[in-house]
């Protein structure tokens, strides 16, 4: 059953996933995660969505398998696949940022640590002019670059000719003629790198390049092109470069990334486990134990030690393959169905549960948001698992029946309740409290004296950019501000509903003020609401807010209220499925920012039969989005 290379796997592998064997579709998906992982890889050029892309690729396939025709036009089809995932991905993506109103963050710049040409350049070690290459295709539209990835897999092996025109949808000879203008672009590309890498003295560059951001977009590359086909001094630069053909074998096949999996993982029965070690005991990937292969702890997902051995997929480190396997073995169409779901916990959140918006105790009204509406992720299940601590991790909590003993089984480190008391709520002494005060009329004798006795943390006003929520000015803001210095050692920033980081807001004017005056501001702390329930495009979305508030004001982060609702037409919540996928995969991304000093969910309490983002019932019972916090870091 093992794959045939170049040719994908052989015809029986296929049809035996497609007819339900499980140790077929295993294999069949370690087989082509490489595949996939470098023609999504290549054609986003490092954008921070590939994984998601990846594996959003990977479960259409799975669910799709059943309806494949022909066995032998596995990889053919599998490519068109991936890349009509690509081009709807970055669809999704060019929409997204036409609706964003402001001009600070509405560019999506790769992660300089996750774009692929870099990675090609800086560790690998290059020539001169496969380092062009590398370079180059920065500068290339999207369609290109598509295309780009896919030739690119042609030269090195990964696929023929007639996969490439298969997903392309054009003839042999059409497909050819778009290749042959995709490697024109790229030569064009290579001499505008030359050109701008060059000490050329040409002054006619350096003003075409004054005004030029330094992002590489094919805008600037006709213009740059333009420019180097008409100048003398920089058309010399661009001498003795070799054809494409020729530098491309030396660029070697992405490594999938060490721990690659899918965000939203089911936790397998020991039953399940031990299947899928048996199954995957006989798999004939072949060959010796992967080189530098590092000793894991023993986990239910054999097929790390199969994949380990792979011949391609070998740099795959950690549970990343077999976690998809186990994925869309569960979810998949070959899975036994599912029992029914728990009851769903309901919302908007009640009247009797959440405090009311005034005294000074009062919930929030979270920020609107102006993101698309959702595409809705297939729902996995957990089974339970170890509650997991970290010091990062906090909710935000008010009375409510059960929230003491929701608050010692959530693993939160931290709690809040929009106030300078606990709200009569109890937590075991590991779980610290963080005051706050609310608003002008909380800044009082005793609230300030019990947020000093509290403990070192101070959470300052409570979106007081909302008419129903503080409702202060800026400079009523900065009046009170040294009471509340005088209360807290380490004191957080008021928590603005929305536009952190838009110049001439509400905390733009309260920052500068406090610099002016000369007052002490410790931690920026912030709300966040996505309308998005996409699980990938959310979590993107919040981590460039984030990024963007930083680097606006360079001080540490405390996220105090975060989580998946649409305020933009009344209240809509995500699914308790599609807030778990997203507590999941949100931890992940906040753990691995340094200066996100803390996070809290919004919120503790869960009440009724509708969606809602709270975490456990009246009865103590974890939620959907209760069970993943649990685990989550």
């Amino acid at each position: 059953m093992s794959g045939t290379g170049r040719e994908g796997p052989d015809a029986a592998m296929v049809t035996a996933a497609r007819d339900g064997d499980r140790r077929a579709l295993d294999a069949l998906v370690a087989d082509s995660l490489p595949l996939v992982y470098n023609i999504i890889g290549r054609a986003l050029n490092g954008h921070t969505d590939v994984d998601d892309v990846v594996q959003e690729t990977l479960l259409r396939v799975v669910r799709a398998l059943p309806g494949l025709r022909d066995p032998k036009s596995y990889r053919s089809w599998l490519v068109a696949i991936a890349v009509r995932q690509v081009r709807d991905h970055e669809q999704d993506r060019r929409s997204t940022q036409h609706r964003r109103a402001d001009l600070d963050v509405a560019a999506e710049m790769p992660d300089p640590a996750s774009d692929f040409a870099g990675v090609t350049i800086l560790r690998l070690g290059l020539t001169d002019q496969r380092r062009e290459v590398a370079e180059a295709t920065r500068w290339l539209d999207d369609d290109d670059r598509s295309l780009l990835a896919l030739w690119w897999l042609e030269e090195t092996g990964g696929l023929d000719r007639a996969d490439l025109t298969s997903a392309l949808g054009l003839s042999g000879r059409h497909a050819a003629v778009r290749v042959q203008r995709m490697k024109e672009q790229v030569q064009t590309a290579r001499t505008v790198v030359r050109a701008l890498r060059a000490d050329s003295g040409c002054s006619e560059l350096r003003t075409l390049t004054w005004n030029w951001d330094g992002a590489p977009s094919p805008l600037w590359r006709k213009r740059f092109a333009r420019h180097v086909r008409g100048c003398a001094v920089c058309g010399r630069r661009t001498a003795g470069m070799l054809p494409i053909d020729r530098l491309l074998g030396g660029l070697p096949l992405l490594p999938v990334p060490a721990g690659f999996a899918l965000p939203d993982l089911p936790s397998v029965g020991s039953a399940a486990a031990e299947g899928v070690r048996q199954v995957v005991s006989s798999l004939p990937f072949g060959g010796g134990a992967h080189r530098g292969a590092h000793a894991l702890p023993p986990q239910p997902r054999g097929l790390l030690t199969a994949v380990s051995r792979h011949p391609v997929a070998g740099s795959l480190a950690g549970a990343g393959v077999a976690a998809i396997v186990v994925a869309v073995l569960v979810t998949g169409p070959f899975a036994t169905p599912p029992a029914p779901a728990p009851e769903r916990t309901a919302g908007p959140l009640a009247a009797s549960a959440a405090p009311s918006p005034s005294p000074p105790s009062a919930s929030p009204s979270p920020s609107p948001s102006t993101l698309r509406p959702s595409r809705t992720p297939r729902p996995t299940r957990s089974a339970a698992a170890p509650v997991v601590t970290s010091a990062k991790k906090g909710v935000s909590a008010w009375r409510a029946p059960g929230a003491s003993t929701a608050l010692a089984k959530s693993g939160a480190s931290w709690y809040y309740t929009w106030a300078a008391h606990r709200e009569g709520i109890t937590a075991p002494r590991s779980v610290e409290f963080v005051p706050m005060i609310w608003g002008a009329d909380s800044v009082t004798s005793r609230n300030l004296a019990q947020a000093r006795s509290a403990g070192p943390y101070l959470l300052g006003f409570n979106e007081p950019d909302m008419p129903e929520q503080a409702n202060m000015t800026v400079e009523k803001a900065l009046s009170l501000w040294p009471k509340l210095m005088s209360a807290g050692r380490v004191l957080g920033s008021p928590g603005v509903a929305f536009g952190a980081d838009t110049p001439g807001g509400w905390l733009d004017r309260f920052m500068a003020g406090a610099k002016e005056r000369g007052y002490r501001v410790d931690f920026v702390a912030l709300h966040w609401y996505g309308a998005d329930f996409r699980t990938g495009p959310a979590v993107n979305q919040l981590r460039s807010y984030i990024e963007a508030v930083h680097k606006r004001y360079r001080k540490p982060i405390w996220l105090t209220e975060y989580a998946l609702i649409d305020f933009s037409d009344g209240t809509r919540y995500a699914s308790d499925a599609q807030q778990a996928a997203f507590v999941t995969a949100s931890s992940r991304m906040l753990a691995s920012l340094p200066y996100v000093r803390r996070y809290a969910w919004f919120g503790l309490p869960s009440s009724g039969t509708e969606p809602n983002s709270g975490l456990f019932r009246a009865d103590g019972r974890p939620t959907l989005t209760g069970r993943a916090f649990q685990k989550a870091r």
